[in-house]
């Protein structure tokens, strides 16, 4: 059964955009405590546009340098493909009239120095009017320090303002070259460069994103951002989603490395932004949330983020951007690259569990009831209200269709206002062990009752007093009608029970139908009954006997019981604890 619920709920999960590798993972998702998620493309719609240009020298010479270094391409159709920021900076050069194939025609490529996460700079070398020319772009506050000519200060200046307009800011810087080198290394290509120009992107947050952000908020799930961005664009993003509410809540990968693992790990709960990280920082960040006791998600897309994915306790992996080695790395992949996808997945794993503990409940309580009924009979009476064919019949039917349907029971509305779940919290806290056993008695009490109406006090000869019927021998009994009320009940009561577990909250409120898998078991396992206590044939085969119109009405009876007990005790439950709730809330 469990088995069957996970891999259902797997299935769900996928047509949602969240394709899960493992799954041990559906559990440990509802008991997320941390999303670590990736800025671009995750909580933003990775539509990059160059908004803003600073230029040291001219707008075509900005232009020019930053379509040139850079791998994305314009196809025969105008789109450009590529990269999501390199996109933005060719599109914004063919904007202004230099389409990127003229310019790799009049000033090939003849060298390069890929980008590199360590670094945040990426060199192309050029033949431009005869002339070798190195031309850098990446993170400003690098670049400028590698620069050794240009307006520098105001560069500076410039980059802390476009920053806090939410702005991706890029710098550009260029280097002429004595001659083609042989060999293309950093120390020499990237040193010396004259600044050209800053260029500001925007990235605008998914709206869907906010939202769910407000859903981890109430779920008790914190949010952290890490990105390669500079602090002071990665801070403005983290407010404009609502993840950051202080400056002091962002640190830079530099403080990050002037930390010791013991510092980090002392003020790990301080930090919701985590700016101009490396892949090792990552692992770092997840271990330390992990040493204070919290289930961290992990997101990734490069082959540099897969032993981040892998040390956390749920890696996602996205499905767009994410390279073979990073989703192989994780326990989920994001089809779309989203974090209300993952929000997603984490309400639907919360969801999973709860269906496993309602099946789990309603066969323990199930399975206790005809324990019992079997147990107090012969302790009694001396006698077994039940034919071992009759007690795998009620297994098989009432028990096997309704706790699938409630593996099915879909998610309730206030699951994630809730905080998440301890991850060696036991499957029976929160009292589901003790209603299981209290409801399993019931159950079995109501079973021994029909056994005990139908066998001593329809069947013994009239005039005996309430006791004289109660403890009436075997011989003077009426055994096969008790065995046929007892049957009919524990399995009819059995499949009203299972109504009673797919909620804490009342049934009313729920509705009767909103599962409709439950209701279709329910009528199955109903008929299927129907058919053993009213075909003569399988009456024999099973045991029964003819039913009385008084034990049609007595069966129904104690078989609705479970509804209306288990219903009061949610409503006085309920009241109980909405009292201390009200008098907080007058308190202040």
């Amino acid at each position: 059964m469990v088995t069957i619920v996970l891999s259902m709920g797997v299935t769900k999960m996928s047509k949602q955009g969240a394709v899960i590798r493992k799954l041990s993972a559906v559990e440990t998702l509802g008991c997320t405590q941390i999303i670590c998620s990736d800025k671009t493309g995750t909580l933003t719609q990775n539509k990059m546009t160059v908004v803003e240009t600073r230029e040291a020298g001219s707008e075509p010479l900005l232009a020019t340098a930053m379509a040139l270094c850079s791998d994305a391409e314009l196809d025969d159709q105008g789109e450009v493909i590529g990269e999501p920021t390199e996109c933005a900076l060719v599109a914004y050069a063919n904007k202004c009239g230099l389409p990127k194939p003229v310019l790799k025609a009049e000033q090939p490529r003849i060298g390069e120095l890929p980008f590199d996460s360590d670094r945040k700079l990426m060199t192309t070398v050029h033949l431009i009017e005869g002339k070798t020319v190195a031309i850098v772009k990446g993170a400003p506050d690098i670049l400028l320090n590698r620069c050794t000519a240009g307006k520098l200060q105001e560069a500076a200046a410039a980059n802390e303002e476009m920053g806090r307009q939410a702005l991706r800011v890029l710098a550009i810087g260029y280097k002429y070259l004595d001659e083609v080198p042989v060999d293309c290394r950093p120390e020499e290509l990237e040193q010396g460069l004259t600044f050209a120009g800053l260029v500001g992107m925007i990235d605008p947050p998914r709206p869907e994103a906010m939202e769910a952000i407000k859903v981890c908020d109430g779920a008790g799930i914190r949010t952290v951002m890490i990105t390669g961005d500079h602090v002071i664009t990665a801070s403005a993003i983290a407010r404009q989603l609502g993840i950051l509410h202080s400056d002091d809540e962002a640190v830079t990968g530099e403080q990050l490395a002037a930390m010791s693992d013991e510092e980090l790990r002392a003020g790990i709960r301080k930090f919701r932004v985590y700016a101009r990280v490396t892949p090792a920082d990552k692992i770092r960040i997840v271990k330390a949330w992990q040493e204070a006791g919290e289930i961290v998600s992990m997101t990734g897309d490069g082959v540099n983020d897969a032993p981040a994915l892998k040390a956390a306790d749920i890696g996602c992996a996205m499905g767009i951007t994410g390279t073979d080695v990073a989703k192989g790395a994780a326990d989920m992949t994001l089809t779309d690259d989203n974090f209300a996808t993952i929000v997603t997945a984490v309400k639907e794993g919360r969801g999973i569990f709860d269906n496993i503990r309602k099946a789990v409940h309603f066969l323990l309580s199930c399975n206790l009831g005809e324990i019992l009924t079997v147990f107090g009979a012969m302790m009694l009476w001396r006698e077994s209200p039940l034919m071992p064919m009759q007690l795998l019949w009620i297994n098989l039917v009432t028990d096997g269709l309704p706790a699938l349907a409630l593996g099915m029971e879909p998610v309730e509305d206030d699951v994630m206002t809730r905080p998440p779940r301890k991850k060696e919290e036991s499957i029976f806290a929160h009292g589901l062990g003790a209603a299981a056993i209290w409801q399993g008695l019931l159950v079995g009490l109501l079973a021994l009752v029909a056994y005990v109406v139908g066998s001593r006090f329809m069947g013994p000869a009239a005039g005996k007093g309430f006791f004289e019927r109660l403890f009436t021998e075997t011989a003077g009994a009426n055994i096969p009608l008790g065995e046929t009320m007892a049957f009919a009940t524990l399995a009819m009561s059995q499949l009203v029970h299972a109504f009673n577990t797919r909620s804490s909250h009342s049934l009313f409120r729920v509705g009767f139908h909103t599962n409709k898998y439950m209701v279709g078991a329910f009528f199955a396992s109903l008929l299927l009954m129907l058919v053993v206590l009213l075909f003569p044939f399988l009456r024999d085969i099973f045991g029964l006997t003819v039913l009385p119109a008084a034990g049609w009405w007595t069966v129904a009876g104690l078989a609705l019981a479970p509804l209306a007990v288990v219903e009061i005790v949610k409503g006085v439950t309920a009241l109980l604890r909405r009292k201390p709730r009200e008098a907080g809330e007058e308190s202040r």
